[in-house]
């Protein structure tokens, strides 16, 4: 049961960080300071945060993904 609602969290995580990510006419990462470019090149330190962020959730979403199959397995 609890990793069935760690899956639900991680899920709507997951929508919420992907969503925030700047695409190619901009994101709503803009809104929280995303989009300000730094001079020296490459991404701002939000958007390599958000990424870093992302990978992490996207990850223990994968674990508790692998987690369920593993115990409906041995449940049945």
């Amino acid at each position: 049961m609890g990793f069935s609602i760690a899956l639900v969290v991680f899920s709507l995580l997951m929508m919420l960080l992907v969503l925030m990510h700047k695409g190619k006419g901009g994101g709503l990462s803009d809104m929280f300071g995303g989009g300000m470019q730094s001079s020296v090149g490459g991404s701002s330190v939000a958007e390599r945060n958000l990424d870093r962020i992302t990978v992490v959730v996207g990850l223990l979403w994968f674990a508790c993904i692998v987690v369920l199959g593993i115990l409906m397995k041995v449940n049945n």
